[in-house]
């Protein structure tokens, strides 16, 4: 894939980004001796973080190039399996055929629609014969809403682009998702994705860096002008399907998600590049919602509003249903987001949200890097998170976890249905040319709990680095170790115990 130029032109080499770091000798360090790394004797956390130009600008570079060696040995030190550990071994299917046998034209001006859904049905026939390929070589394929079958490849060459069709009219409504009981933008029902996958069992959609292109700017026009009836399409959307690879991929305009596996287990989604321009009115980039068993990995997103977005369900209808979204790695990405965050949880995840890994990420240029989003009325939960390595440069705000976050459905949610949020780590994080450094605001009924920031150095721009005006803190308990500048006194509990990677059991910090 192409890395973001930015991080080219900073030294930054992708194979060495990529690998694990065993460290050769590992030694234990007090606090104390930790701080003469980054500063030297007597040197304080505050005190670091206060000094001025010349010898204070040199520490803290010192102290940010041992965060980020840290960043590489915690990894290592960590050491069990994840998702993403769980590479699929994609075979070759031993049947292929070309949209061309079935009168397709890469002209950019015919539509394909038919010939998509002619040769999948036909395709269908090899389902029990191990499975069929349909390849989409170099041109411009215009197309309408089509359904894909189950062990299939759709495979698109190097200079191969799907194009979606700008005619509303070739975009099928559909019934609203049974989690969310509506549209997300307007009630009733919702524009068919692109690419549709419903109830199917190993399906692969790959290439040679070829294109899918939603051409969105008139849904993002229509939406913006209220002159939609329904809710916007996505590009790639399964549903209830289990076994899925999404790799080697550019996805560019989509109208609203890029790649939405809702009710899935079992997805990879690896080493694709996602972009819609800044003003791209909530175009959102990756979205597992309600799904289990997730990687997202080697991927660079850049979208109007969240680059990733974990979702499980809204308000009563998420209740309901019930299908938490669980089991997510997501490894080694690279995010902007114009105007919502980077990494997003919620707001809707009224199914819940745990036993998420988030590791080596890049944040630029974003709005907000690190986002947790709920409100009354949600219900559910997100727990069990832990997010380990991020490095953002030009971000508003690092970290946000918010109580008050997005609308409802409708009027029969409860409002005495309280989320929880709670066992988050922040761990092994630097920002340079930060706002804020955290905006943490829970729900008085519910607070936040047991949130441990561990390993954090950030560059804050506001002429005081005092928490009062670095941190915004309400109805959040938790913890904090190693954090610069220094957090609010909500993050000082000390009868909670921060664990951070970097630490061993007798609270001494570990180093090269």
């Amino acid at each position: 894939m192409d890395w973001p130029q930015e991080l080219l032109s900073r030294g930054f080499e992708p194979a060495i980004f990529g690998r694990r770091v065993k460290p050769l000798v590992m030694a234990k360090l007090s606090l104390d001796q930790f701080l003469g790394v980054c500063g030297g004797k007597g040197i304080s956390w505050r005190g670091l973080w206060r000094e001025g130009k010349g010898e204070g600008k040199k520490r803290r570079r010192h102290c940010f190039c041992f965060f980020r060696l840290s960043i590489a040995v915690e990894l290592d030190v960590r050491g069990s399996e994840r998702q993403c550990d769980y590479k699929p071994k994609l075979q070759p299917r031993p049947h292929s055929v070309s949209i061309l046998e079935f009168g397709a034209a890469g002209d950019g001006k015919t539509l394909n629609t038919i010939a998509f859904q002619n040769a999948i049905f036909y395709l269908k026939s090899f389902a029990d014969k191990g499975g069929a390929q349909l390849y989409v070589p170099p041109g411009k394929w215009l197309t309408g809403s089509f359904n894909l079958t189950s062990h299939l490849t759709l495979f698109l060459a190097r200079g191969a682009v799907i194009l979606g069709s700008q005619d509303m009219a070739h975009w099928e409504v559909v019934e609203p998702l049974p989690s969310y009981g509506r549209g997300l933008e307007l009630p009733g029902g919702r524009y068919r994705s692109l690419i549709n996958g419903y109830m199917l069992d190993d399906v692969v959609i790959t290439g040679d860096n070829g294109t899918i292109n939603g051409q969105g700017s008139v849904w993002w026009d229509w939406f913006i002008s209220h002159s939609l009836n329904y809710s916007r399409p996505h590009l790639v959307e399964f549903i209830s399907c289990k076994d899925i690879v999404v790799s080697n991929l550019t996805f560019l305009n989509a109208p609203a998600f890029n790649v939405h596996p809702v009710y899935c287990s079992n997805v990879q989604v690896q080493n694709i590049s996602v972009y819609a321009p800044p003003g791209s009115p909530y175009t959102v980039g990756i979205v597992p919602d309600s799904s289990v068993s997730v990687c997202i990995e080697n991927c660079s997103i850049s979208t109007g509003y969240d680059a990733i977005s974990l979702k499980s369900g809204w308000d009563e209808y998420g209740i309901a249903y019930g299908r938490p979204t669980e089991s997510v790695h997501i490894k080694q990405v690279y995010l902007q987001s114009s105007s919502g965050s980077a990494l997003a949880l919620g707001s809707e995840m009224s199914g819940g949200i745990s036993d998420v890994l988030i590791e080596l990420l890049y944040i630029y240029n974003s709005f907000c890097g690190i986002e947790f989003r709920t409100t009354k009325g949600r219900g559910g939960y997100i727990k069990g998170i832990v997010i380990s390595g991020a490095d953002m440069t030009n971000v508003h705000t690092a970290f946000a976890a918010t109580g008050q976050s997005g609308s409802h459905p409708d009027n029969n949610f409860d409002p005495n249905a309280l989320p929880i949020l709670q066992q988050i780590t922040l761990e092994n994080a630097i920002g340079t040319n930060i706002t804020l450094a955290g905006n943490f605001s829970g729900i008085q009924e519910s607070p936040f709990t047991s949130i441990c920031l561990s390993n954090i150095s950030l560059s804050v721009t506001s002429s005081s680095c005092s928490f009062s005006t670095s941190w915004v803190c309400s109805n959040v308990l938790g913890s904090s170790q190693l954090v610069l500048p220094e957090p609010c006194p909500e993050f000082s509990n000390s009868s909670l115990s921060c664990s951070p990677s970097l630490l061993d059991s007798d609270g001494q910090a570990v180093a090269l």
